[in-house]
């Protein structure tokens, strides 16, 4: 299979995976979709090496993930918060295994990126810590004190009534 062929093959399996990671990151799907499409653009090029990867889901997984930190980290000129939104956009719901999605996705919000991307990769891809450490570029110690730090965080939002401590989904009675 050469280039082109490999590369299309992957987008065709994973896009939709890589769509709902970048979500949970972003919680938009604009933001989302433009994540995963300049990250697939930026690994196009250099294709070749990425196929020599064992993990190509892996290796895809970590450039977003490394895209998506970046992103924070440098501050945009070009986005403007603003009181109402516009026009033509379009929720779609992911996370409908969660029963309090809403209260939920705004406390995931809160969180650090780094947290925010410990938490998506440990629970929602439900990766070993070693796996999801490597994925972060940190030792797995980081990781687990990210996904500690990032779990207390959680459970002192009163506006939650997931209960985190069992690690369920189940709602817990308020």
């Amino acid at each position: 299979m050469n280039r082109d062929e490999s590369f299309e093959s992957f987008v065709d399996n994973h896009t939709d995976s890589l769509l709902v990671t970048a979500y949970l990151m972003t919680h938009d799907r604009s933001s989302a979709e433009e994540l995963v499409q300049d990250t697939m653009v930026a690994l196009y090029s250099r294709w070749n090496r990425v196929m020599q990867a064992d993990s190509l889901l892996a290796y895809v997984r970590r450039s977003l993930l490394n895209r998506y930190l970046n992103q924070k980290r440098a501050k945009s000129s070009t986005e403007y918060v603003t009181a109402e939104v516009p026009d033509g956009v379009v929720f779609v719901d992911f996370s409908t295994r969660v029963d309090d999605q809403d209260a939920l996705s705004r406390a995931l919000r809160r969180l650090p990126p780094r947290q925010r991307a410990a938490l998506v990769l440990r629970f929602f891809h439900d990766l070993p810590d070693k796996d999801a450490a490597e994925t972060l570029g940190c030792r797995v110690g980081t990781l687990r004190s990210l996904v500690s730090r990032a779990l207390a965080t959680l459970r002192l939002d009163p506006s939650l009534s997931i209960d985190i401590d069992n690690g369920s989904r189940k709602v817990v009675e308020s």
